[in-house]
């Protein structure tokens, strides 16, 4: 495995995911409240302009708030582990002199010998 992935990489916790959208929701949703008691308030085009926001702020509200992170790379899983014997020698091809007596041969550790 040629790239290293940091803990920065990773995607938010679905917690801290949830608690983004829901405050982008609520704060949409506080501006048509505001377009709503504005509308008592004002007169001529404005009105339409509150009456808009209004209507249509609920739909945008609801979208933005379901949009999750589209920029999400794959997190990365690790391979195959590989037993490496305590007496630093790499590989486990029965060079290394552990020939299986201490119970450490492939099928034990799930190795398949590739």
């Amino acid at each position: 495995m040629n790239a290293h992935q940091s803990i920065t990489a990773l995607p938010p916790s679905p917690e801290d995911e949830r608690r983004s959208r829901m405050i982008k929701y609520t704060v949409m949703m506080s501006v048509r409240v505001a377009c709503i008691f504005a509308m008592m308030f004002v007169q001529g085009w404005w009105i339409l302009l509150f009456a808009l926001g209004a209507v249509f702020l609920p739909y945008f509200a609801v979208v933005v708030a379901n949009v999750t992170g589209g920029k999400q790379s794959a997190v990365l899983r690790p391979g195959n582990v590989l037993h490496v014997p305590r007496d630093g020698a790499t590989g486990n091809d029965g060079a290394s002199g552990n020939d299986g007596a201490s119970g450490r041969d492939g099928a034990s550790t799930g190795e398949d010998g590739r």
